[in-house]
């Protein structure tokens, strides 16, 4: 009886999640709205402006004349900006942490089976939010964890396809500031 109690409630919150009854929709609204709203705000055209993007060249690969691109200042460049994506990923996980909180209580209010008996209620909502506790620190781990991997992805043939301005025939003892001239430097901040 207790089974097929709580099968009814987990009936009940599945439908919440499809869409059969209202609520779901609002982790969907969470992508699709807040998470690029959140990104937006990011102000990556301040971390990838002129002036950061020669900054952060100069100081991780310095002045010397490079033969192929200043792959340090670029990892830099690709590390420092995507590290600022961490916050609105957390803030995600914990935006439909919260709603599926409110739904699992909703869910228990809805299931008529359980207005019978009071103290199962009690322990199907503490068994169902200590169950989404958990799940929230994992998602958090995993959501920081694919952060971190996109950071820490880059290739050589990353690095092969990056756009070029320096000319041939050029003398490769020039400073990085001749060599990787105004226009170079606005389309890596833009490639990112």
């Amino acid at each position: 009886m207790i089974m097929e109690i709580c099968r009814a409630f987990d009936q009940i919150f599945k439908e919440h999640l499809d869409g059969i009854r209202p609520g779901g929709e609002k982790v969907y609204v969470v992508f699709d709205n807040q998470l690029p709203a959140a990104l937006k705000r990011l102000q990556f055209d301040k971390q990838l402006s002129m002036e950061n993007v020669r900054t952060l060249i100069t100081e991780a690969d310095g002045y010397q004349p490079h033969l192929i691109t200043p792959e340090q200042g670029y990892r830099r460049l690709i590390e420092s900006t995507l590290i600022t994506i961490k916050s609105p990923a957390e803030a995600v996980v914990d935006a439909v942490h919260s709603i599926l909180k409110n739904l699992v209580r909703k869910s228990i209010k809805e299931t008529t089976e359980l207005k019978q008996y009071p103290s199962l209620k009690v322990e199907v909502m503490s068994a169902a939010c200590e169950s989404l506790d958990r799940m929230r620190i994992e998602s958090k781990r995993a959501t920081l964890q694919l952060v971190d991997m996109e950071s820490n992805y880059l290739t050589v043939d990353f690095f092969r396809k990056l756009p070029q301005d320096v000319e041939k025939g050029r003398n490769p003892t020039h400073s990085i500031f001749d060599r990787y001239n105004e226009a170079y430097l606005r389309r890596v901040g833009l490639h990112y």
